[in-house]
């Protein structure tokens, strides 16, 4: 990898492998349950070679929306993917946190809303200085289709800088390229301006995992500011929330909840386990859609797993709550039974929980 790679050549390389699907997921070792799958939405190199300031004429970012995106990322309400646009994954963030509020759930960015977020005085964007470990490998390109091939990788990381960073700052390539400008270079010392996501916090509670720790850490993800007695999991509205002792929504997550094949196990469960950087069993029996007579694999763990970096473990068997390599597809696409959030949000879930937190998973 070259020392400083321009932005447009670093968003073809992630949008050329981006479109390979991940193995099917049934679960880590050492369990074995669902999720991904699907196509992926990674960005058309070509989209970006006429650029326009983020906010104006031309843009893919819409200004109102970027910021509301990052506010709402920041109260523990998620937008998903931060990419400045709008639609329904950042409709569910706003009603949810204008229920947690008091406020009417209409999902509309209206004035007393928009002053409850601001609250936070946070500006929507930074600038970055960018260091050596943040965009140090190592890197995984191109990225194996095959689960055998897979299989002989030591650790499933991410394709280039560019996914990296924009994993970093919970958005996408594509974006990183829509607030910079496809000439900008990224690399150890290039400034950028990225999603203004750093948390407040950074004391983790790791379970003693010192890796776990510094993946939190390089996905800014909060610390200790929120604290849930129990989830519920909505498989019509893709959510899970996170709810206290006294029944009040505290955080939010859109959650990619299974499919026809392989449906949200519907129920009352606990999540008595919680693994990081987790690796995977690739078990292709307990696949729909893989034939039986393919050989098992043990795959490694990594960002860009089947799994992600966590594993939050059900007491139902083969079935836990995880993350994802396409952090784009949430809610989006179907997954093979599982829940799955980005990685971000999935960590952050497990400073908000503890072991031996309830479930309800409903229609």
């Amino acid at each position: 990898m070259r020392k400083f790679l321009r932005l447009t050549s670093a968003l073809v390389l992630v949008a050329a492998t981006a479109a390979v699907a991940q193995t099917p997921v049934k679960s880590p070792a050492p369990p074995t349950a669902g999720s991904t799958a699907g196509k992926s939405t990674a960005a058309n190199p070509s989209s970006v070679k006429s650029w326009a300031a983020p906010g104006t004429k031309g843009s893919p970012i819409d200004g109102t929306a970027f910021h509301a995106q990052v506010l709402l990322d920041a109260a523990g309400f998620s937008p998903g993917v931060i990419d400045g646009k709008k639609g329904k994954s950042l409709d569910n963030a706003v009603k949810g946190f204008q229920t947690s509020r008091g406020m009417t759930a209409t999902g509309k960015l209206d004035n007393s809303t928009k002053v409850a977020l601001l609250q936070q005085n946070r500006p929507s964007t930074i600038m970055v200085k960018l260091t050596p470990d943040q965009v140090a490998g190592p890197f995984v390109y191109p990225f194996p289709k095959k689960a055998e091939d897979q299989a002989k990788l030591k650790f499933m990381g991410y394709r280039n800088m560019l996914e990296k960073l924009a994993e970093e700052f919970h958005t996408t390539p594509a974006t990183v390229v829509a607030l910079n400008g496809p000439d900008a270079l990224i690399g150890a010392g290039q400034t950028l301006r990225l999603p203004n996501v750093v948390p407040a916090s950074a004391s983790y509670d790791a379970r003693g995992k010192d890796d776990a720790a510094k993946w939190m850490a390089l996905l800014n993800v909060s610390a200790g500011d929120i604290k849930g007695d129990h989830i519920m999991v909505s498989k019509r509205e893709g959510l899970l929330k996170v709810l206290d002792a006294d029944q009040q929504l505290v955080a939010q997550f859109p959650v990619t909840t299974g499919s026809s094949h392989d449906p949200l196990p519907l129920g009352d469960w606990k999540v008595p386990v919680f693994s990081f950087l987790p690796p995977f069993n690739y078990q292709p029996d307990l696949f729909w859609d893989v034939a039986d007579d393919k050989a098992e694999q043990k795959l490694a763990p990594g960002p860009n797993g089947p799994v992600g970096l966590a594993w939050l473990d059900l007491t139902k068997e083969h079935y836990g709550i995880h993350g994802t390599g396409e952090p784009q597809t949430i809610a989006r696409t179907e997954s093979h039974g599982c829940l799955r959030l980005t990685n971000w949000d999935v960590l952050r879930l497990s400073q908000i929980m503890k072991p031996g937190f309830k479930a309800k998973f409903v229609a």
